[in-house]
């Protein structure tokens, strides 16, 4: 879930003050017919479950997510870049409430009591259920980076949850002098779209190019590696020749501190000062899935390959970020391909419906240029193990630039997509 939820508006929308003066829990629907399914995040994976357990017409479906609208991470860079507007990657719940009848709470779950099978919320009230479907995303690990923590990002902005965070970073960008230095601190493994710091760096590289041609990024990685590495160098040289510089861990040991008053980056050996610096932090599984104790001691939530279901908790599934998916990345892809196997589970559960062999596929594209687009992706299946991976794709070094625009317009036909298969 992200941050800004008006406490005013959701005890207004959910009519806690009348149903606490008559002693009862609000939302707990006494003598229910169907039975009862609460998911708890509104993003790729928790609008998804929503929307498919919805469609089954056999089953009450709940939405908990603390914001009105969402704005979606998958694509934000474009909106660095220039490519598209805050707006167009920003949606609202009113027509997943109108189309399949999901009913969606503006409110933060605050507990889960799994014994009871009661969610509880911020503004006081309760949602019992039948099954739960945790999807809260991700979290940071701010101590691990000393002097970064919820005061700085307002100066050195991580835009890992879209939004004011995004429009903080886009708005630095554009105030930054020609000749400029921005740094971008990528996390360690593993976290939300691996190819995501890479990207963003290619869309603010675009952005300089055309307005502030003198300026540089520097990207400070923990890691000796990344996603699609060849094909974002490639591009790199092609589009945006001496502006980019990656130096790897090896070279760097890592970022260890910020001086968020000097503008500064510490690695071990050295310190980069800077006029824009973007940290994203090391991550871990959303506080509500970590406090509920469906996360394991790595902070992350491991699930049955099959259905999605917490192997820490009876009757609670997670899917999206905060899960261990075995062989699949985090991404929002993803996390749409795990929600429908989970919701598919859930109604042949709940419903007496039946039960498709679980199939799961991935697909990450990265705009790297006007018209220049690049993806890896997979298929996948569910072992006894894990989410395994049973074929690949990736684009090729070399391409030529009709292909390169097909991708790319490709990525624009599977945005619209899946936010309509989210949203509606």
């Amino acid at each position: 879930m992200t941050e800004g939820v008006s406490r005013r508006l959701a005890l207004k929308s959910l009519g806690a003050t009348v149903a606490l003066a008559a002693g009862v829990a609000p939302f707990t629907v006494l003598g229910a017919k169907k039975p009862r399914v609460v998911v708890v995040g509104g993003g790729a994976g928790g609008a998804t479950v929503a929307r498919y357990v919805a469609k089954s017409g056999q089953v009450d479906v709940t939405l908990v997510e603390a914001n009105e609208h969402y704005t979606t991470c998958f694509f934000s860079n474009l909106y660095l870049g220039g490519f598209r507007s805050l707006e167009s990657i920003t949606h609202s719940y009113d027509k997943l409430a109108a189309a399949v009848g999901v009913r969606v709470v503006t409110d933060i779950a605050t507990a889960v009591d799994a014994d009871k099978r009661i969610v509880r919320l911020m503004s006081g009230g309760a949602l019992a259920y039948d099954r739960l479907v945790l999807a809260p995303g991700i979290d940071f690990k701010y101590e691990a980076i000393e002097g970064y923590g919820p005061a700085a990002e307002q100066v050195m902005p991580h835009a890992y949850r879209a939004g004011a965070q995004s429009a903080l970073l886009r708005r630095q960008i554009v105030d930054m002098k020609d000749g400029g230095l921005v740094v971008i601190v990528p996390p360690p493994n593993p976290f939300r779209c691996p190819p995501g710091p890479y990207e963003r760096a290619s869309m603010i590289a675009h952005y300089l190019k055309y307005h502030k041609p003198k300026s540089k990024i520097l990207i400070l990685d923990s890691k000796d590696k990344h996603s699609k590495q060849a094909l974002f160098q490639e591009a790199w040289e092609r589009f945006y020749p001496g502006m980019i510089e990656w130096l790897p861990g090896e070279l760097t040991g890592g970022v260890k501190a910020v001086d968020v008053t000097n503008m500064a980056v510490v690695t071990e050996d050295e310190t980069h000062r800077a006029d824009v610096v973007n940290v994203i932090p090391p991550q871990q599984a959303g506080w509500i899935a970590r406090s509920a104790g469906a996360a394991a001691q790595s902070g992350w939530c491991p699930v049955q390959a099959h259905n999605l279901a917490s192997k820490l908790l009876p009757d609670v599934h997670v899917v999206g970020d905060s899960i261990i998916p075995g062989d699949m990345p985090k991404s929002a892809f993803a996390a749409n391909s795990q929600a429908k196997v989970c919701a598919n589970a859930i109604v042949a559960d709940l419903a007496d419906k039946q039960a498709f062999r679980p199939r799961f596929r991935n697909t990450c594209w990265s705009l790297v240029a006007t018209g220049h687009g690049i993806k890896v992706g997979a298929s996948y299946e569910a072992t006894e193990e894990k989410i395994a991976k049973t074929s690949g794709f990736i684009s090729q070094t070399g391409e030529d630039d009709t292909t390169r625009a097909a991708t790319a317009n490709e990525a624009n036909g599977w945005y619209a997509g899946i936010t309509a298969d989210l949203f509606g």
